[in-house]
């Protein structure tokens, strides 16, 4: 594991503190590009690929990208069977810190089967009754000591796949003690209008553009750039200071800083699978973040960890470091700043 070259100031922040979702799945390949009917039985087959919940895999990136100069603590819960100690001991093998990931008895890990389609369109059936629902804010709570030991030099990430109240308790804890608060929401979430209070403690929110969409009130079939100015104008006005990243897969990505919106085009790759590239994208922006970069270069490197991941069949690419970034950068030449091209020693 080679991890990004820091100046000798050191990173910005020296812990991650997130909660989110960690689980596993399995993709299941149909027959047929029509969609599945209610009652029909469907011919398919099973892929070999794995796939982790938003929560690993930003964690993962990050951990393994910043390295030892940050602590990596997710908040979370697996089941006590096979596919939770998996996790659990993969998480442990990258280096983060598992004291408040908790392995609980009679419950099952969250496991969701992913439909594909030839076409490459698809849909998950996730189970609602795992592990990680019983996450709440008493779980966060535990954390607070390493909130009050790190006060001030903290990214406090909220995901999706456990319960709102706990991401809500966790963007608390992180405004008490000075973190940069990060977090993402499902369209349902939005839409809904639940997360109007957190948003005003968030200094980071990411979206995908069928969030962005939500969030505008707009639809989400629309040019993906309208639908993200769409949504912006709705954040200037609300609260013009928040950060924003913004992704559309092949159409490129987005982010505001306060003060100008940055757009840079998706890489011109050959994805295997362009399952939780999302997620890669944010862990690659969080890891600019926690190297000192400003908005507009880490979304450079959210753009080049995502275009990377999609090269793996599965949903975290465990090849990605350093070495191997920077080999992917000059393959594709993709042209960059010269904060990121030091970060990945592209110039030796």
């Amino acid at each position: 594991m080679t991890a990004l070259r820091i100046g000798a100031a050191g990173p910005k922040y020296h812990v991650l503190i997130g909660t989110g979702g960690i689980g596993s799945g399995i993709f299941f390949a149909l027959n047929g590009n029509h969609t599945l009917g209610r009652e029909e039985s469907r011919s398919g087959h099973f892929l070999d690929r794995r796939d982790y919940c938003k929560l690993h895999i930003v964690s993962h990136y990050v951990r393994k990208l910043v390295g030892p100069l940050i602590e990596v603590l997710p908040s979370g819960a697996v089941g006590d069977d096979e596919t939770g100690r998996r996790l659990v001991d993969e998480m442990s093998d990258v280096g983060m810190g598992l004291r408040y990931v908790q392995v609980l008895p009679g419950e099952q890990t969250m496991f969701a089967i992913c439909l594909v389609y030839p076409d490459g369109g698809g849909g998950n059936l996730t189970v609602d009754d795992s592990a990680c629902a019983r996450i709440g804010p008493r779980s966060v709570a535990a954390a607070e000591m390493d909130f009050a030991r790190y006060a001030g030099s903290g990214l406090a990430l909220a995901l999706p796949e456990v319960p709102l109240t706990a991401r809500a308790a966790l963007l608390a804890l992180g405004k008490q003690y000075g973190f940069t608060n990060v977090a993402s929401f499902t369209s349902e979430e939005i839409a809904s209008g639940d997360i109007a209070d957190l948003q005003q403690i968030v200094s980071l929110i990411a979206l995908n553009v069928d969030e962005a969409a939500a969030l505008a009130n707009v639809s989400s079939h629309g040019a993906a750039g309208d639908v993200v100015m769409s949504a912006l104008d709705v954040i200037r006005a609300r609260q013009p200071e928040l950060h924003v990243s913004i992704t559309a897969g092949g159409d490129g990505s987005w982010a505001w800083d306060g003060l100008e919106v940055y757009y840079l085009p998706a890489l011109d790759v050959k994805p295997v699978s362009t399952a939780g590239a999302g997620d890669a994208h944010l862990a690659g922006i969080l890891t600019g973040m926690a190297a000192g970069l400003g908005l507009r270069e880490a979304h450079e490197l959210g753009v080049l960890v995502a275009a990377m991941s999609v090269l793996s069949p599965h949903t975290i690419h465990a090849g990605i470091d350093r070495i191997s970034l920077a080999a992917f950068a000059e393959s594709v030449g993709v042209a960059l700043c010269p904060s990121v091209r030091s970060l990945i020693a592209l110039d030796g």
